[in-house]
């Protein structure tokens, strides 16, 4: 491959992740701000930010390190928080074919962001999909290891209430879903998709939710495939 069409797969996949920085940034001060508050030093939001990347996770993980040491409970709720990605990775086996050494690296690095990025990209017919896919995962974790970084060094001198502030990640959350909505014309799987999760939330409770929802939303999306992507579309 050569440095010419390495540059033009950066190129190209910049665009794609630049309303991701202007999250991430963010996101990611805010949770070096809440590490450093929570009494860590700025070296744990970066190795963190670098070695775990699953910012919800991140939060979540404040509280493990501060509570009694309990690695089965590590283990589940963090099989629980991010058991999504099961989803994602299945998803995901068809189009990561064929890129090589880099497969490793899309399969560490793929969160929501650049899960939809990668799933949805129309990426151009002299861009090579294996380096447009490991830049946009590239440039997501560094947005993210930069944004945390940073707040974990802004940390000290914040003198105002962090109280909440570990909700930006369902804002984002929000956000991501609201984005996708005003992209789409057709809404069914969106609505499906809230239909399911409140379901689960009233069977199962606010604990134990997230697994069976994947689980009920995956099931739904296979059986009603054909009539929820119009002819001629690829899911």
């Amino acid at each position: 491959m050569s440095q010419k069409k390495i540059k033009k797969a950066l190129s190209a996949a910049f665009p794609y992740t630049v309303p991701i920085f202007a999250g991430f940034l963010f996101l990611g001060i805010a949770y070096g701000i809440y590490m450093n508050t929570s009494g860590f030093s700025a070296l744990y939001p970066f190795g963190m930010s670098a070695t775990i990347f699953a910012g919800s996770m991140e939060f979540v993980a404040v509280n493990l390190l501060l509570g009694a040491f309990d690695p089965l409970r590590a283990f589940a709720l963090t099989l629980i928080v991010n058991a999504r990605h099961l989803f994602y990775g299945i998803s995901m086996l068809d189009r990561y074919n064929g890129t090589g050494r880099k497969k490793g690296y899309l399969i560490f690095g793929m969160c929501d962001e650049s899960f939809s990025i990668n799933c949805s990209a129309t990426i151009p017919p002299d861009v090579d999909k294996g380096w447009f896919m490991f830049f946009v995962t590239l440039l997501n974790h560094l947005y993210w290891v930069c944004g945390a970084t940073l707040g974990g060094i802004l940390g000290p001198f914040v003198r105002f209430d962090t109280k909440g502030i570990s909700f930006v990640m369902t804002a984002l959350f929000i956000v991501i879903f609201l984005e996708q909505w005003l992209k789409e014309k057709r809404h069914q799987s969106a609505m499906l998709g809230l239909g399911v999760t409140a379901l689960c939330l009233v069977i199962f409770g606010g604990q134990n939710f997230v697994i069976p929802s994947m689980l009920g939303i995956l099931v739904c999306l296979s059986l009603l495939k054909k009539s929820l992507v119009p002819e001629g579309e690829e899911v």
